[in-house]
């Protein structure tokens, strides 16, 4: 039986953070205690290795705490105070401390310089190992149990005890399992961050069909989720940066509703309707012999302007032989498209679970549970996630960064009382 005072469950972005901040805060202090991960596969950091099509979308570069915590549906409000004490601005110049340059996309998505997630895992690996932190792999826990002064975790290989207590397990069942067994609630778990299907006419042999800004709303009821962004047209259905942001704030509704329903697309978002109603009247006026199909008069690509067109039942017709009224409902078609979701895609590279540990039972200010002394949570184990573009692992360094504190600063009070 091994004895470390602080233990990581899970080798993750915020397990690895986790345990380098609560190591460099005793090393710090002149103290030697020992900080453990347990990672129950043989490939830690397998996440950050797949991200961002395997570069690594590390942050952001929306660096006010205020906007940044717009960018996630669940913890908005919690998340204010532990992004205004480390954030995108903490973690860009850890990283630079570390010997990692980001570059920022005009998206806002900060890669590494070197465009190789493998960067993000040297550092996370290197920094570790400087620290002296052990990595215990293939240790799947089992349970654990809590005396009055210490956790006892039983893995499938062995025991180890642990004054403080991080759980990193990200969207892992047996996370939850355990966080329920050390007396916390779990809210709903659904996905997040998916593509809609659709059989639609619209999607028919359009893949790869892109818009740079549309907006996509979705309604339940009284609730309305509106995004603006690219979209992008699949052999499935819809995704792109627009569609992903709805799945994320809608993401309850969406699974509530067994992921059926309707998105209405403004495929023109920049222009009134009275001014595209003007537009077409003028091709009218200008082309009247061509067919409306062969002559768009619109920023569209000319593959989804054509099955508008087709949609609107004018593919065989004229300009000059269209009335006002047809007019109007090829603008309605292109501002206030209506198309059936038939069910949810993946996302897989940026898979995210809606749901965990529940926001009220932990204290945000060091990020330890209200109800279990000495047991901190980080990263998507909680009821936390944020929308695609760096806000996923920002979350992650920044909850790790306050558990990992938060042990140390423990560790440290306690040798003073001894």
């Amino acid at each position: 039986m091994s004895h470390p005072k602080c233990v990581i469950i899970g080798g993750g972005a915020a397990g690895f953070f986790g345990a380098i901040q609560c190591a460099a805060a005793l090393r710090k202090e002149g103290k030697n205690y020992s900080v453990t991960i347990l990672e129950a596969t043989n490939r830690p950091l397998t996440k950050v290795k797949i991200s961002g099509g395997g570069r690594c979308n590390v942050t952001t570069s929306c660096l006010e705490p205020q906007k940044l915590v717009l960018n996630y549906p669940r913890g908005t409000k919690e998340l204010l105070g532990p992004f205004s004490r480390f954030g995108p601005v903490q973690m860009i110049a850890w990283l630079k401390a570390q010997g990692v340059e980001l570059k920022t996309e005009p998206d806002g998505r900060m890669f590494p310089a070197t465009n190789s997630s493998q960067t993000i895992i040297d550092c996370l690996r290197g920094a570790a190992d400087k620290l002296g932190i052990t990595l215990e792999k293939g240790q799947i826990v089992k349970k654990i149990t809590k005396s009055d002064e210490s956790f006892e975790i039983h893995t499938s290989k062995a025991i180890f005890d642990a004054d403080q207590l991080l759980l990193a397990t990200g969207s892992m069942p047996i996370g939850h399992k355990l966080c329920e067994e050390l007396g916390h609630s779990i809210t709903k778990l659904v996905p997040s961050l998916f593509t809609f299907k659709s059989t639609h006419p619209i999607v028919e042999g359009l893949a790869g069909v892109s818009m740079p800004d549309v907006e996509v709303e979705i309604k339940f009821g009284k609730k309305k989720f509106m995004q603006r962004g690219p979209l992008l047209i699949t052999h499935w259905g819809f995704s792109g940066p627009a569609v992903l942001k709805n799945s994320a704030f809608a993401a309850i509704n969406l699974y509530d509703a067994g992921y059926k329903g309707t998105i209405q697309v403004n495929w023109l978002p920049g222009i009134l309707k009275n001014d595209l109603s003007a537009l077409l009247e003028k091709q009218k006026i200008e082309h009247p012999k061509k067919m409306v199909y062969n002559s768009n008069p619109t920023v569209l690509p000319k593959r989804l302007w054509t099955r508008i067109v087709k949609i609107s039942d004018l593919e065989e017709k004229t300009w000059n032989s269209l009335p006002n009224k047809k007019l109007q409902a090829l603008a309605q078609e292109i501002l206030m498209a209506r198309y059936e979701i038939d069910g949810k895609g993946e996302f897989k590279e940026e898979f995210v679970t809606c749901g965990g540990v529940n926001l009220k039972e932990v204290n945000f200010k060091n990020m330890e549970s209200k109800i279990t002394d000495g047991l901190y949570f980080a990263g998507e184990v909680l009821n936390l996630d944020g929308i695609t573009g760096g806000f996923n692992f920002q979350n992650a360094w920044t909850t790790s960064y306050l558990a990992g504190n938060g042990m140390a600063k423990w560790c440290v009070n306690e040798a003073e009382t001894q």
